[in-house]
């Protein structure tokens, strides 16, 4: 009797949850909506930290300069310029001599110089995931793994996208790119450093903004060709990641339909930003094959961790798969790549797996690890050793 008794209750707390659900499918219909949950730049995850004193972080005095970016449509970007450990240190007097806080014209700071009159100097441009400010979570370790191969020589220079952080703005697809550009832009043209001595380092959201600027400076008359890419805990289109993808690693954006693929894709095309990572890289590959020469064009990196809680590592998959099958003239099944994985992937326990396809026009690089959730792994020898091997194996010419 008692159980009979509480049915009824169980039955309206099942449908108020479904309700609930439902009303939440709803209110993300609304592009508003739609651009938080992706981007999430409204959770600075730095509450009471100044992100112009990189100190803050656990950073050597100086050895971090704020500085602002401005992009063609009107935005500000805040960003931070990493200087390698061993470089700081040959300047260590000097630098602690400079005044702390954002500068106003980073090309008058000693940092700027070390940069841009080194000619050995490399640079990685750092573009971050969703939620936070360049100071939230793993962010700052990441930035001293990335010089860790080369304490000597590689830089970093990160930004918060428009709307995140001090960054003015609000986040959209043609926005983050117009970021990214910016970015480029101010670091070959500015700092001086030429596109071969650049790598792209990005992890999740911040990956398909990548492989937008990768895409789009390729597909120019005149295009422009980084050393490589790292791209740590990939996705391969919004409209795939929401079957699977967990809102701060907790909560189910669309999984709960996935098993209706009707009502899923019916869902799908309110989904405004699509992030096409996937077609973009094929494409991106393609159009290296397509350029005259022998010499390598491109170098892509693809780092996941098995355990990452908020974007399943076989997105990985489905983005290396693209990228190799843009690579060949008759192309390759997913199913024939399994088969070579099988064979020919390098095992190193548990240290997850390798798996490699070098071509004359590039090399794609599978990397996945056992351990590294979607964050912590982005300070991980992984990633050090990655943005390494960009620098010495990339460093793509063009010839007409």
């Amino acid at each position: 009797m008692e159980l009979a008794a509480l049915l009824p209750f169980a039955l309206w707390a099942i449908a108020i949850t479904i309700a609930i659900y439902f009303g939440f499918l709803a209110i993300l219909t609304i592009p508003a909506v739609q651009r938080q949950v992706i981007y999430l730049n409204c959770v600075t995850l730095t509450w009471f930290q100044d992100v112009d004193y990189p100190e803050t972080w656990g950073f050597l005095h100086n050895q971090v300069t704020p500085f602002n970016l401005h992009t063609k449509d009107g935005e500000t970007l805040h960003a931070w310029h990493i200087l390698p450990l061993e470089v700081y240190r040959r300047h260590e007097p000097r630098l602690i001599q400079e005044p702390p806080g954002v500068v106003e014209d980073v090309k008058t700071r000693l940092s700027f110089k070390l940069l841009r009159e080194d000619p050995n100097a490399l640079l990685v441009l750092y573009l971050h995931g969703a939620a936070g400010t360049l100071g939230s979570g793993w962010r700052p370790p990441s930035y001293r793994a990335l010089y860790a191969a080369a304490p000597d020589r590689i830089h970093t220079v990160a930004i918060d996208y428009r709307g995140f952080g001090t960054s003015t703005g609000s986040p959209s697809e043609e926005g983050l790119l117009t970021d990214a550009l910016t970015l480029a832009e101010w670091a070959m043209n500015e700092a001086g450093i030429p596109s071969s001595r650049i790598v792209l380092f990005a992890q999740s959201i911040g990956t398909a903004v990548a492989i937008s600027l990768a895409h789009h400076l390729a597909m120019k008359p005149t295009p422009t060709l980084f050393a490589g890419m790292v791209l740590v805990a990939p996705f391969a289109n919004v409209e795939l990641l929401t079957a699977t993808y967990k809102v701060a690693g907790v909560i189910p954006l669309l999984s709960p339909l996935a098993r209706f693929p009707r009502l899923h894709a019916l869902l799908n095309k309110f989904i405004v930003t699509k992030w096409p990572s996937k077609d973009k890289l094929a494409e991106f590959v393609g159009q290296c094959h397509k350029m005259a020469g022998d010499n390598p064009k491109y170098h892509v990196t693809i780092i996941h961790a098995e355990d990452d809680w908020d974007i399943p590592w076989t997105q990985s998959e489905t983005l290396y798969w693209n990228a190799v099958n843009a690579s060949l003239p008759m192309g390759i099944s997913y199913e024939e790549l399994d088969k070579e994985k099988i064979q020919n992937r390098i095992d190193l326990g548990a240290g997850g797996w390798i798996m490699q396809h070098q071509s004359p026009k590039g090399c794609l690089r599978e990397e996945i690890v056992k351990y590294g959730l979607h964050d912590r792994i982005m300070s991980y020898p992984v990633v050090s050793l990655a943005v390494w091997r960009a620098f010495e194996t990339g460093k793509p010419t063009l010839e007409s």
